[in-house]
């Protein structure tokens, strides 16, 4: 008979830590970017490590803020300021409050490694509190980035109204993210239109239909035009863009960029009584927006990572309209061009652009499946796992733009 044998593949556990700069408060947290997920969003959950005898009486306080920057920092002239900074959480770290909390599985695992000194907090995000956004900024721009940025503070004080001295605080910067659902549905976005031409009998149609509703970041969009010219025009050529559309609702302002483009006159002219079928394609990249002011990015600019900003989701119910911060959508346009005199016909279809859901979540439809003793299995090993598989890393200020 042949013996099993289970081998345990231990995963390590990334944390991330920052120490104030006279090396006696450190913060640790599990992540940097907490899901909303529409019906809640993750918690902020940490750990901070006091060295002993440090407070001497005071205490450690945290809070979260989120700035709301709509305006070059540069154009703030006679006390006018083009951003808003609100405390969205806050409570008492040190000492631990009377009422017992439930930790978190990180929380547990940290406390047990770190030792007594260790204390946890959570904070939540309030309801239709904004995602993450930055507006990419023009060469001529100096001050801080336009958009919606969130941080976590700690500070030593005697009560939570202190400002807290630098020496003792630290600031950590997160983001708050969404996902695509886990279906991207099977409605296929389209549009049909038609024009009609002064002195001249017969229209110009053009329908749209993109392939899915919701794309991923790097993924191409297909977009398949069917073009019927039963007008005395011809269509000289076809421009197709990929447009981002950004609502500032602080200011109730709106603009948009193109983020990918391409003209084709495959095809051309198509002439009274002709029709075309054609299928266009596009990638829309931050990279190949790189130089472009007032492109909306996913949270952060560190050129490695960078993405377009996604698409922003709003629950059940609610229009996209009622979304706070800075509201984001896609369109493709398509855009049939029939010389000077007989102008332009032009449509839009809307999608979805967002990353794919984290495979954990996707894979939560296949836990109700598991079997008992296979659960019972996973968490016995879980719970007899060792702490030293944590790895700590250093929250580096550049790559989050972290402010000073």
């Amino acid at each position: 008979m042949i013996p099993l044998i289970f081998i345990a593949f231990v995963v390590a556990v990334k944390v991330f830590k920052k120490t104030t700069p006279n090396g006696k408060v450190t913060v640790y947290l599990g992540k940097r970017d907490f899901t909303d997920h529409l019906d809640h969003v993750d918690p902020i959950d940490g750990v901070v490590v006091v060295e002993s005898d440090y407070l001497k009486g005071r205490k450690v306080f945290g809070q979260v803020t989120t700035t709301y920057r709509y305006g070059r920092e540069e154009d703030e002239v006679m006390g006018v300021k083009f951003s808003k900074e609100l405390v969205i959480a806050q409570g008492q770290i040190v000492p631990a409050a009377e009422t017992k909390q439930e930790l978190t599985p990180i929380q547990e695992r940290l406390m047990k490694k770190l030792g007594p000194n260790s204390f946890p907090f959570t904070f939540h995000f309030p309801p239709n509190s904004p995602s993450s956004v930055t507006l990419q900024a023009g060469e001529d721009d100096n001050g801080k980035p336009l958009g919606v940025e969130y941080a976590i503070k700690t500070y030593v004080g005697e009560n939570s109204e202190d400002k807290g001295h630098k020496r003792s605080s630290v600031t950590l910067a997160i983001k708050k993210i969404q996902y695509a659902p886990v279906s991207r549905g099977r409605r296929l976005p389209s549009s049909l239109v038609s024009k009609g031409f002064t002195f001249s009998q017969g229209k110009l149609n053009l329908e749209v239909t993109l392939d899915k509703e919701i794309y991923y970041h790097g993924e191409k969009i297909t977009a398949n035009a069917i073009i019927t010219n039963n007008s005395r025009k011809s269509v000289k050529n076809i421009k197709v863009f990929i447009v981002q559309h950004c609502e500032v609702t602080m200011v109730n302002t709106q603009f948009s960029r193109h983020v990918a483009s391409l003209e084709s006159r495959e095809g051309c002219p198509i002439t009274p009584g002709a029709s075309l079928t054609k299928s266009f394609y596009l990638v829309p990249l931050a990279s190949s927006n790189k130089d472009r002011r007032g492109i909306a990015l996913d949270g952060h600019l560190k050129d490695d990572d960078v993405n377009l900003a996604s698409s922003t989701l709003v629950g059940e119910g609610k229009a996209p309209s009622e979304a706070m911060g800075i509201v984001i959508s896609y369109s493709v346009r398509i855009k049939l061009h029939c010389g000077t005199l007989g102008g332009e016909l032009c449509t839009d279809v809307p999608f979805k652009l967002l990353h794919p859901a984290p495979e954990r979540e996707k894979l939560n439809a296949d836990k109700k499946s598991r079997s008992i003793e296979r659960s019972r299995y996973e968490n016995s090993c879980y719970a007899n796992d060792d702490e030293d598989n944590i790895v700590f890393e250093d929250f580096a200020r550049l790559r989050l733009n972290e402010p000073e």
